[in-house]
């Protein structure tokens, strides 16, 4: 065959963009099964720390808020609340929380990083679900013996208001404490351990 009248020029470019283009192409058709293999934005908001602003929390307030999927709530608990916490002991499951889930920072009698305000995963450890929040003492329903605390309806556990189980409910453990710490002394970051001890 003669090549004498063939361009090599021509060719060269032919082949350097059929090159491109097909290279080019390749990128379209990878980068949605890439893209599949990510997290999605979803999952990844899912798991991710909780920043709250506690500054407005009124004395006695329950605030509520969601992290990985599960409501967690953060109560301002008053100086009345945390002495009636002292006098319950002998009507709790596992008032040191020995059996509980908690971050080292909040393995206390008031279960938390600063007394005053206490943080919990609000679902209940017999079946998960989420108990009501009951500040009234003594009320109709619940008798003389209820000081306030987390009432799950469903199976009737209760809970102080650090979380503790009482005894003889179907629930076996207190409320789950997640991994929490301040950034300030009213912004609270949900999902990031604090250091031992730490206030702020």
């Amino acid at each position: 065959m003669n090549n004498e009248g063939v361009d090599k020029s021509k060719r060269q470019f032919l082949t350097t963009a059929l090159t491109v283009v097909g290279a080019v192409g390749t990128g379209y058709l990878a980068v949605p099964f890439l893209a599949q293999m990510q997290p999605s934005v979803k999952a990844m908001a899912a798991g991710a720390p909780v920043e709250v602003d506690i500054s407005k929390m009124e004395p006695g307030q329950l605030l509520r808020v969601e992290w990985r999927g599960k409501p967690v709530w953060i109560l301002n608990r008053t100086p009345e609340v945390l002495e009636t916490l002292k006098t319950l002991d002998n009507e709790l499951r596992d008032p040191l929380s020995q059996e509980s889930i908690q971050p080292a920072s909040s393995k206390n009698p008031a279960r938390s990083i600063k007394p005053e305000i206490f943080v919990a995963v609000g679902l209940c450890t017999h079946l998960g679900c989420s108990p009501t929040f009951r500040p009234e003492i003594a009320p109709n329903d619940l008798g003389d013996k209820w000081k306030g605390g987390f009432f799950c309806p469903c199976h009737g556990s209760w809970f102080d208001l650090a979380g503790r189980v009482y005894r003889g409910v179907p629930a076996p453990t207190n409320l789950e404490i997640p991994p929490y710490r301040y950034i300030t002394d009213t912004l609270i970051i949900i999902g990031e351990e604090a250091t031992t001890g730490a206030s702020a």
